[in-house]
């Protein structure tokens, strides 16, 4: 049996001046699309991909796998950029974690986008200037830097926050951690 892969050329219909951050849970994922215009950025949207605590694991990562589709679709970003794994205590969470990051990177390749991958602490350094940051430091200055009139889900202030490290980085990506997947 051959399965057939439909990859989109990843050189057309692609805005470099936008990137998508998403900050990846199975529950709760943050999705924050943002434009370049020259030192400038914009918010385009902030979203969460709400699942449930009653769906099962595989609706979970369909419902997530749709809601990648539809942002890639409308939006039209050039990049996507996501938050590298994390030391996490309990194996179980991790794995799905896993799973749940799988789905993302798979709905962006197939979508021909390509996907950075930036730690924690240097997105956390990109945006608030120390990589130890808290949450809330962090949401504060994502409000700020965009200029928001209100502050943005915590999950939505995470992926907005990796999409502006991931613009940051620039040309000069590599010294930054950037890392294409």
């Amino acid at each position: 049996m051959a399965f057939k892969s439909e990859i989109r050329n990843p050189k057309s219909e692609i805005n470099t001046a936008r990137i998508l951050g998403v900050d990846t849970s199975l529950r709760s994922t943050g999705l924050g699309l943002i434009q370049v215009r020259g030192s400038r950025l914009e918010v385009v949207e902030h979203a969460l991909v709400k699942n449930p605590a009653a769906w099962s694991l595989s609706r979970c990562l369909v419902h997530l796998h749709a809601a990648i589709g539809e942002i890639l679709e409308r939006g039209k970003p050039g990049i996507v950029a996501i938050e590298g794994i994390f030391f996490c205590k309990n194996v179980r969470t991790a794995v799905i974690l896993g799973e749940a990051r799988g789905v993302v990177i798979a709905a962006c390749a197939a979508a021909g986008v390509p996907v950075y991958e930036y730690s924690p602490r240097r997105v956390k350094q990109a945006v608030v200037g120390f990589g130890g940051a808290g949450k809330d430091q962090v949401i504060r200055m994502v409000t700020s830097l965009l200029g928001l009139r209100e502050a943005p889900a915590e999950d939505a202030a995470d992926a907005l926050a990796i999409a502006i490290c991931h613009a940051h980085a620039g040309k000069y990506g590599a010294l930054m951690g950037a890392k294409e997947i």
